[in-house]
């Protein structure tokens, strides 16, 4: 059943990784009109083995998106299908079952996009998934010394230059088409969500084909920007959270946001605290005038999911996304 606040509420998701995962799990519960839009970049892993064995687009993300969007009651096993991760058997290990059939369907109907819309038949999912792009292309980073790094996991978990800070991202090729049914979605949308997710290797990237940030710009619809709730080393050391909207201006062409989402840190336990401290992360911290100055209205609430690792939690999510989408005041600076 379909919230009726969110039922009629057509709404756009960008982004790729862990991220996206979450606003999908939450908006399913609210309205079937979800259109997932995910960047295709990911060269590593399970991914990264299939696009350079098959010379298909990275599978994850996608899989990723479809089992967010599947029906809790009809898909419970193959959620936990298409998640399965082999850790044995050679030339399996390390594959996740998903990955595995999209890349197979891909082989079988010709193209990526008819893949994704067979898998999300079998998974009966409340929306659609579509390719940001269904060009191969090679997320590259510029840092602060000069050198560049080609591909996004390398980008993502840094192997060297860990001083250097990032100065900007590009594709490579850059003059690859946007998937048209992508822009479709922009422009019929009511709510185009960025984020949350990695800034430079899953957000951006969807912004750097060309026309999707064009798409947004002129768009109807509320744009709304999720930021992260840590910090990432080698990525984002040292942003507060206007630093992260401004990136998202930056690559968007202008100041068009219309609002953005925050989570108001609660104190982490310090055991969480100091693991992520270890890793170069911290809680991102919310400077008000500086978010102001970027973008007009604010969400700000308690988002988090107690657990092993500070993540959004999806239905706190999802009711603070419905709020902003039906509020046009600048009145939802705390909650």
């Amino acid at each position: 059943m379909r919230d009726g606040a969110g039922s009629d509420l057509k709404v756009a998701v960008m982004g790729g990784g862990t991220g996206i995962y979450a606003v999908l799990t939450g908006l399913r519960h609210h309205t079937d009109q979800i259109t997932a839009i995910v960047s295709m970049s990911d060269n590593g892993g399970s991914s990264g083995r299939l696009r350079d064995e098959f010379g298909f687009l990275p599978p994850g993300d996608v899989r990723r998106c479809l089992v967010a969007l599947a029906s809790d009651d009809e898909a419970h096993v193959l959620r936990r299908l298409f998640e399965y991760r082999f850790d044995r058997g050679h030339g399996l290990n390390g594959h996740t079952f998903g990955n595995l059939l999209l890349t197979a369907l891909t082989d079988i109907l010709g193209g990526e996009d008819r893949a994704i819309d067979a898998a999300a038949q079998i998974l009966n999912i409340h929306g659609r998934v579509l390719p940001v792009t269904l060009a191969d292309t090679t997320l590259c980073a510029r840092l602060s010394d000069g050198h560049v790094i080609h591909g996004e996991t390398d980008i993502d978990v840094r192997k060297a230059y860990h001083d250097a800070a990032i100065e900007e991202v590009y594709l490579e090729p850059s003059d690859v088409d946007a998937n048209p049914e992508a822009l479709a979605a922009i422009a019929g949308a009511d709510l185009i969500v960025l984020g949350p997710g990695d800034l430079y290797t899953s957000i951006v990237p969807n912004l750097l084909v060309p026309g999707i940030a064009e798409a947004i710009r002129d768009a109807r619809g509320k744009r709304v920007y999720v930021c992260n709730v840590m910090t990432k080393a080698g990525e984002t050391d040292g942003f507060a959270a206007s630093d992260f909207i401004r990136e998202i201006q930056r690559y968007l062409g202008g100041d068009v946001l219309d609002a953005a989402v925050l989570n108001y840190h609660e104190s982490l336990p310090r055991d969480l605290y100091e693991r992520y401290k270890a890793e170069g992360s911290e809680p991102v911290a919310i400077d008000l005038g500086g978010c102001y100055e970027r973008v007009p209205q604010l969400a700000i609430r308690p988002l988090t999911a107690a657990g092993a690792l500070v993540r959004h939690n999806p239905d706190l999510l999802a009711q603070t996304l419905l709020e902003v989408a039906h509020t046009d005041a600048t009145e939802l600076a705390v909650g």
